[in-house]
C-alpha cells in the first residue's frame, strides 16, 4: 500500500492542492467507469428480459420454474472468466484492450442478471437499487475521507468473503432458509465494508504524474472492484427488499 504522506514528501515541486486535484480527477475517472458499467449492465439485463428470442436462449420455463439452459450456465459463469482475465492479465494488456474487456464483462453481467427482472417486480428492484446507491455513496465517501487505515479491516473482510462463498456453495445442497437468511445479512455487511476498504485502497494506489497508460489500467481495476462491491451489495439487499412477481 502506498504511503501517501511519503509520496507528498518526495514531490516538492507539486503543491498538495495540485496533487489532490489530480487525485480527485483520478477518482472521478474510476467512478465514471463504474457508473458506465452499471448502466451498461442494466441496459443489457433489460433488453435480454424483454426480448423473448434472446431470453429463451438463456432460460427455459418448465412448470413455472425458470431454469438456465446450457448457454445460460455458460453466461452465468462467464463474468468470472472476465474478472480473472483482467485480474491476472491486466499488466500484459494495453489500456484500450482492458477497457474493451471491462465493457464486455459489464454486458455479460447484464445477461446473467436478467433473471432478476423475471423474479422481482420492477418497483422493488428500483427501490433496492436506490437504497444500494445511497449506502454505497456514503460508504465510499467514508473510505475516501477517513484518516483511519482500513487495511486490517480489509484482510478480515476478504477472509469473511471466502467463508461466505463456501457457505453459499454448501447451502446449494442444504437449501436451508435460515442459513440463506444469515448468508444474506453477512453478505450485505461484508460488501458494505469492502466498499469503504476498496475506496481507500484505490485512493492510496494513486501516484501523481505516472504514465497515463498505467493510470488508465489502475482506474479500470479500481472501477471493477467498486462495481463488484455495488452489484453484490445490491443482490444481497434484493433478497430482503425484493417483491416477487
Amino acid at each position: 500500500m502506498v504511503d501517501r504522506n511519503q509520496y507528498y514528501s518526495s514531490a516538492p515541486t507539486r503543491s498538495q492542492a495540485e496533487i489532490d486535484e489530480g487525485l480527485r480527477a483520478y477518482m472521478l475517472t474510476v467512478y465514471n467507469y463504474m457508473a458506465s458499467a452499471l448502466a451498461l449492465t442494466g441496459l443489457a439485463a433489460y433488453i435480454t428480459a424483454n426480448t423473448p428470442a434472446l431470453l429463451n436462449l438463456i432460460y427455459s420455463v418448465q412448470g413455472g420454474v425458470i431454469a438456465p439452459t446450457l448457454l445460460g450456465y455458460i453466461v452465468m459463469f462467464s463474468p468470472l472468466a472476465f474478472v480473472l482475465a483482467l485480474s491476472f492479465g491486466i499488466n500484459r494488456m494495453q489500456a484500450s484492450t482492458a477497457q474493451m474487456v471491462f465493457w464486455a464483462f459489464a454486458v455479460v453481467m447484464g445477461l446473467s442478471l436478467s433473471n432478476i427482472l423475471l423474479y422481482y417486480t420492477g418497483a422493488s428492484i428500483a427501490k433496492t437499487f436506490f437504497v444500494t446507491a445511497a449506502a454505497f455513496g456514503s460508504l465510499s465517501l467514508f473510505g475516501y475521507t477517513t484518516k483511519k487505515n482500513l487495511s486490517g479491516m480489509g484482510s478480515f473482510l476478504i477472509m469473511g468473503l471466502f467463508g461466505l462463498i463456501i457457505a453459499s456453495i454448501v447451502n446449494i445442497f442444504l437449501n436451508s432458509g435460515p442459513l440463506d437468511f444469515v448468508i444474506s445479512i453477512v453478505g450485505v455487511l461484508i460488501f458494505a465494508g469492502l466498499t469503504a476498504y476498496d475506496t481507500q485502497r484505490i485512493k492510496l494506489m494513486y501516484l501523481e504524474g505516472e504514465h497515463s497508460e498505467t493510470a488508465s489500467k489502475k482506474a479500470i481495476m479500481g472501477a471493477l472492484s467498486l462495481y463488484l462491491d455495488f452489484i453484490n451489495m445490491f443482490l444481497f439487499l434484493l433478497r430482503f427488499m425484493g417483491s416477487r412477481e
